[in-house]
């Protein structure tokens, strides 16, 4: 079996890193606002009410970016749009990779800020669940594109 017999992988495609990896980073920054906002209120800060809100629309935005991708993907007009909004404004600059890479880093950072800050603990129930299951569909996502990168690199 060769290079060229193995069909192009679903695991980068737009609808799979979509859904497994856009959608669970819009899912951690929805949460770190919602955190910030109920922080807020226990600090007495303006400016946590302020970033919550922003992170909430923010993520709103590339959330919907993200299903749209998707979408189009599913139709065959994958690459219409990007997967979030740095990354579009990086596509004027064609720069989108880089900028979707600094949106990583800032959802990474976003994640280590909400572990350690401690205001993990704090959400509810159901929002612990939705956080959960962003980690999962990340780390499971991850683990089969590292696996199928090293499967094609062994064949071809």
């Amino acid at each position: 079996m060769s290079r060229q017999d193995i069909p192009s992988s679903f695991f980068i495609r737009p609808v799979f890193l979509s859904l497994t990896i856009g959608v669970p980073f819009c899912l951690y920054k929805i949460l770190f606002g919602i955190q910030c906002i109920r922080a807020a209120g226990i600090y007495s800060q303006f400016l946590f009410w302020y970033a919550g809100w922003v992170l909430i629309l923010w993520a709103g935005a590339d959330m919907m970016m993200n299903l749209t991708r998707a979408g189009f993907d599913l139709i065959g007009k994958a690459d219409l749009i990007e997967f979030c909004t740095l990354a579009q404004i990086g596509r004027g600059m064609n720069a989108s990779l880089i900028f979707l890479s600094l949106d990583t880093l800032i959802t990474f950072t976003i994640i280590c800020l909400a572990l350690w800050s401690g205001w993990i603990v704090y959400l509810t129930q159901i929002e612990s669940y939705l956080w959960y299951t962003a980690t999962t569909l990340n780390l499971i996502s991850l683990s089969l594109v590292s696996l199928w990168t090293e499967i094609r690199r062994k064949i071809g």
